[in-house]
Formats: structure tokens, C-alpha cells, sequence
């Protein structure tokens, strides 16, 4: 693309210095023109100012002006549009290699990385950004990427089937991959591309059909989302029962107005309450928050744990309650660990 812009622009001028010449000539030939006079009738003529000619021109000197008018219209034309798209392309590129070096400065580690900003895509990065979490966004086209210049979140243009691309979003640190691209079958090279990079990394992937899903399984992917298949089953929801589609919606992640769930990691409490029975916590005492689901280190999950579930390293608590009892929950953590 650069060489190409550069090669034209050379060739315009080639183009103008060539009309330019055959002016000068044309004029000191047929009327005997000095040179001064032959360049000064020359570049008035195609840049059509106006001005008075520089002596009285013979028929044939009206004749090769009218020739050297039409010429060089064209010409100019061609030069000033090569001049623009270089002079733009050069701009464009001075702020994306600049975005690029800023970005390389340091390896990421712990992000996520996303693969495709359609819907999908976009509505996961909002999500996730809401969330604080570091992302890297990997899209082919190059409007979407040039249009995010500049923002907290690290653009990447290019193919996320290839090796190279997914190393410039330093896979091989990265916590998770999200992969939202329409078509499935692009969706299953980028978890095996992935996963061949970063064995331990955690993939999500969208598929649109239940076949798709084993195939991504079998690559790979730790999680499969069929977007239809959740909004069917939602619509379906909205009918046989309303109210607890609107109680679900009361809970959050990350709104302040909202009913927070909370996941907790064993690891992040004290250490005296490691292997000690649910009930030595106390929260819903203490703080308000209730436990509302665990999972055990082995992956199962319980909902609504007794007050006997033991707090076994690498098992998780999920905690329900308003934005204030939440934060005071994470305040309580923080001064005790």
C-alpha cells in the first residue's frame, strides 16, 4: 500500500514536470519566447489563473495553449490527488506506528484477548471493560481498528488464525481468549491456533449450531455460547415466567444500583478460615451478604452450601448482596488477609 502510494505520487510528478517542459519548449519554438517568459506562460496557462500573456500569441501559439489547457488539466488533476493520499496515508501512518510503539512497551499479562468486533464482540468488551479488566482486540478490519486508536483498550488488525498475530497480543501471557467471529468454522482455527500457543489458556467460543459445538470442544474450548440458542431460551422465559427474568436482571456484576454477585476465591481469605467449616465466616452476621453457590476445587458446584461445606484451598464462594455490603465484604478481606 505504500509503495503503491509512493510509485504514483513519483509518477504524477513525472507526469507535471513532462507538461511543464513541453510548455517551455512549445512556446520559446512557435513564438520565440524567452525562457523566463515561455515557464511564466506556461504555469499560468495550467493553473489557469488568468493572467495576461507575456507577449501577443500567434494562432499557433493560441492553438498549443488551448492544447496545453486540456493536457494539463488531467495532469494536475492526477498530481494533487497523489500529493493528498500520500500526505494523508503518511499522517495515518505517523499515529498508528506511534500507537503500535506505545502498545509494545510492555508485555501484557493476565488480559484477555477478544477475536471479532461485530455485536458480540462489542457487547463483551463493554462488559469486560465495566469489569477492569486489560483487553486486547483482534479484528481484520482496518476501520474498526483505526477508529479505536488512542483508547485504553490495544487494537490489533489482522487474522487471528495466524501465529503472528496472536503473539503481537502476547498470547502467551494472556489469562483467557474470547472468540465471537460469525463463522464457526473461523471460530474452530483460532482454538486450535490458540490453544497450540498457550496450552493453560482459557477459550470461550461462539458457535451456531450444536455440531459446531462438539468440533470446538474436541479442539479445545473450555466454554461454547450459542447465541440463539440463549436468546430463544431467554424470549421463552420472558413469557412462562416474567418475574424472575426481572429478578435475574437486578443482578450485576459491576452496577452500583444493582444487587451484586460476587466470586471469591478460598485463597483470598484469611488464612485461619482455610479448611475451617462455612459457618466460622459469619458474613451474613457480620457483613449482610449471603453465600449463595461454591465450588469445589474438583469443579463441582453446590448451590446453597450448609454451614458444614469446608473452605478447601482452590475452591470458590459466590456471594450475593447490595453494592455496600459487597464493597465492605472486599474491605474486610483486604485489612484481614
Amino acid at each position: 500500500m505504500e509503495n503503491k502510494s509512493n510509485r504514483n505520487f513519483i509518477l504524477a510528478g513525472v507526469y507535471l514536470l513532462g507538461m511543464i517542459m513541453i510548455g517551455i519548449i512549445g512556446y520559446m519554438f512557435i513564438d520565440n519566447f524567452s525562457f523566463v517568459n515561455a515557464l511564466y506562460m506556461t504555469v499560468i496557462t495550467m493553473s489557469t489563473v488568468g493572467f495576461r500573456e507575456a507577449q501577443p500569441l500567434s494562432d499557433a501559439g493560441k492553438m498549443f495553449t488551448v492544447f496545453l489547457v486540456i493536457g494539463s488539466l488531467g495532469v494536475l488533476t492526477y498530481f494533487i490527488t497523489s500529493l493528498t493520499q500520500n500526505l494523508f496515508q503518511r499522517q495515518l501512518r505517523f499515529f498508528y506506528t506511534g500507537q503500535n510503539r506505545k502498545n509494545k512497551r510492555t508485555i501484557m499479562e493476565n488480559h484477555v484477548i477478544i477475536v471479532g468486533y461485530g455485536r458480540n464482540g462489542g457487547q463483551v468488551v463493554s462488559e469486560l471493560i465495566a469489569l477492569k479488566e486489560n483487553l486486547v482486540v483482534i479484528d481484520e478490519k482496518h476501520e474498526i481498528v483505526i477508529n479505536n486508536i488512542g483508547k485504553p483498550t490495544r487494537f490489533i488488525e489482522g487474522n487471528a488464525t495466524e501465529d503472528e498475530v496472536l503473539l503481537k497480543a502476547d498470547i502467551k501471557t494472556a489469562r483467557a481468549l474470547i472468540t465471537t467471529l460469525p463463522n464457526d468454522a473461523d471460530n474452530l482455527f483460532v482454538v486450535l491456533t490458540a490453544r497450540a500457543l498457550n496450552p493453560a489458556l482459557k477459550i470461550i467460543s461462539r458457535a451456531s449450531s450444536d455440531s459446531t459445538e462438539k468440533k470446538l470442544r474436541m479442539a479445545g474450548v473450555d466454554s461454547v455460547v450459542l447465541p440463539e440458542q440463549v436468546g430463544g431460551s431467554h424470549m421463552a422465559t420472558l413469557v412462562a415466567k416474567p418475574d424472575i427474568v426481572e429478578f435475574l436482571e437486578h443482578l450485576s456484576f459491576h452496577d452500583e444500583k444493582s444487587t451484586q454477585l460476587l466470586e471469591i476465591t478460598i485463597n483470598e481469605l484469611p488464612k485461619e478460615f482455610i479448611n475451617k467449616p462455612l459457618a466460622e465466616l459469619a458474613i451474613r452476621r457480620r457483613i449482610g451478604v449471603n453465600i449463595v453457590g461454591f465450588k469445589k476445587a474438583t469443579g463441582d458446584f453446590i448451590i446453597n452450601p450448609t454451614p458444614d461445606t469446608k473452605l478447601v484451598e482452590n475452591s470458590k464462594l459466590f456471594v450475593l448482596g447490595n453494592y455496600e455490603q459487597v464493597n465492605n465484604f472486599k474491605t474486610i478481606l483486604n485489612e484481614e488477609i
